[in-house]
């Protein structure tokens, strides 16, 4: 592959972090649905987790995604099932125009992952009290580094490292560089017209 066609290897993520709590937090959290009337992705950003984040009056609540120092996180560390609910890719669509690169929790819905995937998102998950401590952390050390090792299944933050697990497919995926099929698809287009033209029940236009 070349050009723009060329998919990145995603073997490490850096970054800060954001705690966000909760078990069971769906797609519908992340993005309400009035929200996705667009007809683009671009902008989506600004409306992440917007029920949690803002009241009726558009005021603040107290949300980490509107505190300063969270501002720059690229790293979400979550609890259990989180992006459950309706499998509405616009949901990592907004994190990612949030800043998000990775996500770390208990456990991901099994849609809300594999669109995660489609962006080159890593969803690494590990048991509930090494999450508890890294939100803990994450919320002392708001300028803290957080490295997401996808292809070591680490995590490294502060004097620590944790074991973390990655979906084989998935990491296979993130670090041979293949997560994005419709990239993967245009880079290989000679081959798949050759190969459609070989089949008698495919008729090409020119």
């Amino acid at each position: 592959m070349s050009g723009t066609d060329e998919i990145p290897e995603v073997t490490h993520v850096s970054g800060t972090g954001v705690p966000i709590r909760g078990n069971d937090i769906d797609t519908d959290q992340i993005i309400p649905a009035r929200f996705m009337k667009v007809v683009t992705f671009d902008g989506l950003g600004q409306f992440a987790f917007f029920d949690q984040r803002f009241d009726d009056d558009d005021e603040q609540k107290d949300h980490p995604m509107n505190e300063e120092h969270f501002q720059d996180a690229s790293v979400m560390v979550v609890n259990g099932n989180f992006g459950c609910g309706s499998s509405r890719e616009h949901a990592p669509q907004a994190l990612m125009r949030w800043g998000i690169d990775a996500l770390v929790g208990e456990s991901f819905a099994e849609i809300f992952a594999g669109n995660c995937l489609a962006l080159g998102i890593p969803t690494v998950t590990a048991d509930q009290e090494t999450i508890t401590e890294l939100q803990a952390w994450v919320e002392e050390n708001p300028d803290g580094e957080i490295d997401v090792d996808v292809e070591a299944e680490t995590v490294a933050y502060g004097d620590r490292t944790v074991d973390v697990t990655v979906d084989d497919a998935q990491r296979r995926a993130l670090v041979d560089g293949v997560w994005d099929t419709t990239a993967l698809m245009k880079s290989n287009a000679g081959a798949v017209r050759e190969k459609a033209e070989s089949l008698p029940y495919v008729s090409l236009d020119d």
